[in-house]
């Protein structure tokens, strides 16, 4: 995980400062994970168990059935098909195991890798008023992104 957060050519579009990062913040992340129940963290990994990438679904509205996806690959792992798995490992949970009725998540316009990879295996982009979700981002943030929704029906 600390591999990732310390590679400025994975983190470029990234909205933190992963360079600060430590070992113990990587642990901290595991431990909180462990006992969240707001958001679900999981590792991406291949057949011989090793740390790929991470995948999550945040701020889980159970309420209102959504959640916000996010995904993190090393560069080692990027184009050998993990983000697609792990993308539709925890999408697929989210429907089947938490109820949801669509995930959402936004991408820096900027960051044209993650763009193609999404517009590529077509997933919807929408409007983000049309989401209706709550965020922490400012309104110029949400400007600055892609949206991007997948729904229960799919």
């Amino acid at each position: 995980m600390l591999e990732w957060m310390h590679d400025a050519s994975v983190v470029e579009y990234m909205g933190k400062n992963f360079a600060e990062k430590t070992l113990s913040d990587c642990e901290a992340f595991i431990e909180w994970s462990n006992s969240d129940n707001d958001n679900l963290n999981l590792a991406i990994v291949d057949d011989n168990d090793e740390y790929m990438g991470t995948v999550s679904l945040k701020e889980i509205d159970r309420e209102e059935g959504n959640a916000e996806f996010a995904i993190t690959i090393r560069k080692s792992a990027m184009g050998k098909g993990f983000s697609r798995f792990g993308m539709s490992e925890i999408i697929k949970k989210g429907f089947d195991e938490l109820g949801l009725k669509f995930i959402y998540w936004c991408v820096s316009k900027v960051n044209e890798r993650a763009v193609r990879f999404y517009d590529k295996n077509g997933y919807k982009r929408v409007d983000f008023d049309s989401l209706k979700v709550k965020t922490d981002y400012t309104d110029e943030e949400c400007k600055s992104f892609y949206w991007y929704i997948v729904d229960g029906k799919v």
